[in-house]
């Protein structure tokens, strides 16, 4: 298992976890290895790894390191 920081938190993932894993098991959805849902529904979620964006297109294969600070963000209709 790998150590890392979820919005915030200590949290762990399994060893060579990629980011669509990690966007996969926190929005509770499958999804493709372009990150998009595998239902067709909308996804709207953005990710940065160590304050760096990273694009829909990296997802898969971006790996989440030891130590690294991940935020997921997801949008909300409202206001």
């Amino acid at each position: 298992m790998t150590a890392i920081t979820l919005n915030g938190r200590p949290h762990r993932v399994a060893e060579e976890a990629s980011v669509v894993d990690l966007v996969a098991e926190t929005v509770g959805r499958a999804l493709g290895p372009d990150g998009a849902p595998l239902d067709g529904g909308r996804l709207g979620v953005a990710v940065a790894v160590d304050a760096a964006v990273v694009p829909r297109s990296r997802w898969q294969r971006t790996r989440v390191a030891e130590g690294q600070a991940v935020e997921i963000i997801t949008a909300v209709q409202g206001g």
